[in-house]
């Protein structure tokens, strides 16, 4: 069963690209409520006050149930539903993006316009770190010392990093990993075992994979 996942911010960017003349700088931030988001773009026009344009978009929520946009005096269509479409195909959730138009005395048509605010906001995305927002699960494994190296093995090859180990008489590792993921870790870790290693499922959590964007 596919579960649900989708990207987040983890650093926030800036990018720029110019097209006949008018720059076009697109600023992106990370924002959990609506009133952030609004507070961002106000921000964001006292700054760049002096530019023709600030257009603006942004998705909330983990099924992206609130989104907004504005053209802010473009031709309709041209700037913020472009820009909210790139938020909403690369997955991104609890986003804000402006793109301030400085204009360069050329006009670009509304097909250029399209392009030059879709571009804009791919070259902030590209400056930002993302990751993934995954259903996990946390598990705690018990194994004897004949098993812990086995157990190791599987976990490099699955590229888990133990979030914590216990060394004593018995050896306990706490993990952390997607959730679609545990029924046959687990049966790898009892097969090589021969049954001894315990295994007790400690939370289910949305947790971010910094390593792993999805397609």
């Amino acid at each position: 069963m596919e579960r649900e996942q989708y990207r987040i911010i983890i650093e926030e960017g800036e990018g720029e690209i110019v097209e006949k003349k008018s720059r076009f700088i697109a600023t992106v931030k990370k924002v959990e409520t609506e009133e952030e988001a609004v507070a961002f773009i106000d921000a964001m026009k006292k700054k760049y006050w002096d530019a023709r344009h600030n257009c603006s978009a942004f998705v909330l929520g983990s099924r992206g149930e609130v989104t907004r946009c504005s053209d802010d005096g473009e031709p309709s269509g041209t700037a913020g539903r472009p820009m909210l479409e790139v938020l909403l195909g690369a997955n991104l959730r609890n986003v804000a993006v402006v793109v301030t138009r400085y204009f360069g005395g050329v006009l670009l048509g509304t097909g250029g316009l399209v392009r030059a605010y879709t571009q804009a906001v791919k070259e902030g995305l590209a400056a930002c770190v993302l990751g993934t927002m995954r259903e996990g699960v946390r598990l705690q494994v018990e194994t004897d010392y004949n098993g812990i190296g086995k157990i190791l093995y599987i976990l490099g090859s699955k590229g888990i990093e133990p979030e914590a180990s216990e060394y004593t008489d018995v050896v306990k590792l706490t993990l952390l990993f997607p959730i679609e993921w545990k029924d046959a870790l687990c049966k790898e870790f009892t097969e090589v075992t021969a049954g001894k290693a315990k295994m007790e499922v400690l939370e289910e959590i949305y947790y971010v994979d910094k390593g792993t964007l999805l397609d």
